[in-house]
């Protein structure tokens, strides 16, 4: 059986929400050090607010009888099959290494959607493979 969920890896987001934490922890250590304390204090809050909002926004992207369900960090959309113009991958060399993310191209609004491997937890060949073989294939 194929997948049909694809979100942020769990301990991805546990270890951003880890190294908040221990930012906000120096941020109160840090004394003697004014500019310090505020830069580790915005980081220890950004990390926090990033994990936060990666958890809530599980699973990413979904398989369901409704359509592709795509969850963002304030809400959710449903993709119906014949909403779905096209499916592709797109690859780039960045800081010298590969890199591929999955567009979905939507007919109604034209959106485009864009997952990396971190929205996905996977490779995106993988997800479009899975995408395919549920026959949404684009028009």
């Amino acid at each position: 059986m194929q997948q049909t969920k694809w979100g942020p890896p769990t301990g991805g987001i546990v270890v951003a929400g880890a190294f908040g934490l221990c930012m906000l922890l120096a941020a109160v250590m840090l004394v003697t050090d004014v500019p310090g304390r505020a830069l580790a204090g915005v980081a220890g809050v950004g990390l926090l607010a990033f994990a936060g909002l990666s958890w809530r926004a599980r699973p990413k992207l979904a398989i369901t009888e409704a359509g592709l369900v795509v969850r963002g960090w304030l809400g959710t959309h449903v993709i119906g099959r014949d909403d779905v113009a096209k499916i592709r991958i797109t690859e780039f060399r960045r800081i010298g290494r590969k890199v591929r993310l999955l567009e979905i191209d939507t007919v109604d609004d034209d959106r485009l959607l864009v997952f990396t491997r971190w929205d996905l937890g996977t490779d995106p060949l993988d997800v479009l493979d899975a995408l395919t073989a549920a026959g949404y294939d684009g028009r």
